[in-house]
């Protein structure tokens, strides 16, 4: 019996078996979720706002608590980055993960408790496993090592009160010592701040290595890949790692990167696993290879509720429970968790496939959005470059649409303006690079991905021919009313069809 069989059998299937509630016990799991949950924080400050301790039903919790967004949490993450403590949740937060930016600020700090690190984050990767070991039994995941790529982390205010950082730094900086055993690159490379030195210390220090599974984003992890093959001389990873058998992925979509993977991977049993795992809470793990949906996971510490897509932004919405949403309907997720966000809404969109048990797919974000590559880039983004690009430049702007252009043969990635001039620029290549880099300084992600151009290329401007968009809107039917030009999307859809409209 090799040790992956072993390991399985002794740590993996029991927990299976406890799975397998979700597909008839889904409503008593989440609602001993959310009893838990309040019975923990009855004494914390917002317990005693809302006076936990007499909430009693799924009803009660509902009618008394608001829905929130980052800017009403804000005030709370900001004392407790100073060093309070037992505000929205008992046990103490030291840590904050770095997530993008709302509106008003360049990035959200999430507070992580000892508590969601452990029946939440971890949870979810020993569950993503256990998954993938019950539909491959042959596997022999554990007689190698894993690659995890993940982020950095920094000090919180250059204070003793606890440091921010990528959710995946934070998980590797509290991962239980066992598990540096069996995974690479060392804890000191994985946490290096300087993406393009870890690249290339995790290829020098990985080669060698027996790996047999991979952890990460798509786009970055195959910027890694791409490195290791120019280093070694290989046309595929299996060259390198014959053993490796499976990529769990998650961040943004794999859809684009698919045919590249391919292309570096060329062994016909290698798996991908997609995850959910945002700074906000582990949410799903894909059971099935042929099902690209995946299973909501409901015996964390995270309770769930849904606002219907076209209530978002109403005053009364309609917000529901596990059980009373319905199959191939797009709701704003909602959530309540073990580190102290109460009934927040996180901003991504998602649509039930199935119930019993309940599997989603992730549709979107609540507003327009480009997060082909990790940077999430929002409207209001978009619309403070372009002030200050033409305020500089003295252009002005009638009509304007951004997509994303994938990945090439070597790797690089790049957003595509199209824009409609009223007063075009005296150099469209100055106007692109002050849009460029106010993009960088109102969102941090977007900075990260920029960085010393690794993966993420200087944006290209395109100038639209005149009423390019007035065209495109009336050959899709759309002209007047509340019909608009999509801003910003996350695929090139949109933009193709303008492209060849504007030749």
């Amino acid at each position: 019996m090799n040790i992956t069989t072993l390991l399985d059998k002794v740590y993996f299937a029991p927990r299976l078996k406890k799975i397998d509630f979700y597909a008839n016990r889904a409503g008593e799991l989440q609602h001993r979720v959310l009893d838990r949950l309040v019975r923990m924080a009855e004494n914390t400050e917002w317990g005693k706002k809302y006076d936990y301790k007499s909430i009693h039903t799924y009803e009660d919790f509902r009618n008394r608590l608001p829905i929130q967004t980052y800017e009403e949490v804000k005030p709370y993450v900001e004392r407790l980055r100073a060093g309070e403590q037992n505000l929205l949740w008992p046990s103490e937060i030291r840590w904050f993960a770095k997530s993008s930016g709302t509106t008003n600020d360049k990035s959200k700090f999430l507070p992580v408790s000892k508590e969601a690190l452990n029946d939440t984050h971890y949870q979810g990767g020993k569950d993503a496993v256990a998954l993938y070991l019950g539909q491959n039994p042959d596997s022999r995941f554990f007689s190698g090592q894993g690659l995890i790529l993940g982020g950095s982390h920094s000090p919180n205010l250059n204070s003793r009160h606890g440091l921010v950082g990528d959710l995946s730094a934070i998980l590797i900086q509290n991962i239980h010592p066992l598990v540096n055993c069996v995974r690479v690159p060392s804890k000191k490379i994985a946490l290096m701040s300087d993406f393009e030195k870890k690249i290339e210390a995790i290829a020098n220090s990985a080669v060698s290595k027996d790996v047999t599974s991979l952890s990460g984003v798509p786009s970055w992890m195959l910027v890694l890949i791409k490195r290791i093959l120019e280093k070694t001389g290989k046309q595929s990873l299996e060259e390198i790692w014959p053993n490796l058998e499976v990529f769990f992925h998650g961040g943004v979509a794999f859809t684009p990167y698919r045919e590249q993977y391919k292309e570096v991977i060329r062994s016909p049993k290698m798996h991908y696993v997609e995850t959910y795992n945002a700074s906000e809470g582990y949410f799903g793990t894909q059971n099935d290879p042929n099902d690209p949906s995946m299973l909501l996971m409901i015996d964390y510490g995270i309770f769930y509720e849904f606002i219907p897509l076209e209530d978002v932004g109403k005053e009364n919405p309609r917000i529901y429970c596990l059980e009373e949403v319905e199959v191939d309907k797009n709701y704003a997720l909602v959530i309540s968790t073990s580190a102290g966000l109460w009934r927040y809404m996180i901003g991504d969109t998602v649509k039930f496939t199935q119930k019993d048990p309940y599997k989603f797919v992730i549709t979107g974000r609540t507003k327009h959005f480009i997060n082909a590559f990790g940077e999430e880039l929002i409207v209001d983004n978009a619309e403070k470059g372009l002030a200050r690009a033409c305020e500089a430049t003295g252009a002005l702007i009638s009509d304007y649409s951004a997509a994303p252009v994938f990945m090439d043969a070597n790797a690089k990635c790049r957003h595509q303006w199209l824009i409609e001039f009223v007063q075009a620029p005296d150099s469209i290549e100055n106007f692109a690079k002050i849009l460029d880099d106010t993009l960088k300084e109102v969102n941090s992600d977007y900075e990260a991905k920029r960085q010393k151009n690794i993966a993420l290329q200087p944006l290209e401007v395109i100038v639209a021919r005149k009423d390019l968009f007035h065209d495109w809107l009336a050959q899709k039917g759309k002209l007047g009313g509340q019909h608009k030009v999509p801003r910003l999307s996350n695929t090139r859809e949109y933009i193709e069809e303008m492209l060849e409209l504007n030749n």
